[in-house]
């Protein structure tokens, strides 16, 4: 090799160095600190090798048991009602051409908002004594409700607020995949006479695959991180029926200092979306080919 070329061979290894810096010091670290202590009882204070005992231990935990259900119940029905409702709004939002602008901006507007912020309205919304949907419900003579302290309404407000915030996302990204659909595909369709049903079937939806594909893994990794609106509405409560994985490591490691419960905990959360991560691109993928001839 030239000295030329072994210059600038050290300029571009100069250059992407803080990336990979980055990547060990803030991702690869933590993740290799945080197994290591998923292997010990470390209490702030004191630290003691305890090998497997953390991970046997979730074995016999009812409310780690109780979060895994409801963190994976929480992820399937929001990722499939943000995915739906935002492919159904786009859809009609386009279709009707009217006030195109504004009803994407009213839509989307709740993503901007912070999830604490959002948590903190709905909070207000669902108060059972002067609550906005309970005053609603009662001026039209019905009964109000608990809403957050109902054991089987808590879990569905949490995916309401989840859907408000970010199903106009969703939106977004779906219209920009119709919008990029070559309209003579349509045109050719209409001329074969097909209905606006199987234009969707054949044209609209092959098209969308990448885009679905790439909304169904950021989707799900997001929801498997719920904490906010769950710390924030219910506190897991009532009685556990809305405590998730997320909700747990932060209550065993900061409000019980079980940190090496809390990072066994972790550990296993990193393998379950890994494992649906490698599924999802083991076979979601599948079919994305979108040469329609």
């Amino acid at each position: 090799m030239s000295k030329k070329k072994i210059n600038q061979d050290r300029v571009g290894y100069v250059m992407i160095a803080p990336y990979y810096i980055f990547m060990i010091v803030f991702i690869l670290l933590p993740i290799l600190i945080n197994i290591f202590l998923s292997f010990t009882d470390y209490n702030l204070n004191t630290m003691t090798f305890v090998g497997l005992k953390n991970y046997t231990r979730m074995l016999q935990d009812p409310i780690l048991k109780r979060s895994i259900v409801n963190t994976l119940l929480y992820s399937v029905v929001t990722l499939v009602l943000n995915m739906g409702l935002g492919l159904l709004i786009s859809i009609l939002v386009l279709r009707t051409g009217k006030a195109l602008g504004v009803i994407r901006t009213i839509v989307f507007l709740p993503y901007v908002i912070s999830m604490a912020s959002a948590s903190m309205i709905w909070l207000w919304i669902y108060e059972p004594g002067y609550g906005l949907l309970n005053s609603i419900i009662t001026f039209f003579g019905g009964v109000s409700q608990d809403w957050v302290y109902d054991v089987e309404l808590a879990m569905g407000c949490i995916i309401l607020v989840t859907v408000w915030k970010f199903v106009g996302y969703n939106m977004v990204i779906y219209t920009s995949g119709i919008m990029n659909v070559p309209a003579q595909l349509y045109e050719a369709a209409m001329i074969d006479g097909a209905n606006v049903w199987r234009q969707f079937q054949y044209i609209t939806w092959p098209m969308l695959r990448p885009i679905t594909f790439f909304l169904m893994i950021t989707g799900f990794i997001n929801n498997f991180n719920v904490f906010e609106q769950v710390s924030i509405l219910t506190g897991g409560g009532p009685v556990n029926s809305t405590t998730t994985l997320m909700h747990q490591i932060y209550i065993r490691g900061f409000v019980d200092y079980q940190f090496g419960y809390a990072s066994a905990i972790t550990v296993l959360m990193m393998i379950v979306v890994s494992i649906v991560t490698a599924l999802n691109f083991r076979y979601g993928s599948q079919g994305q080919n979108t040469d329609l001839s």
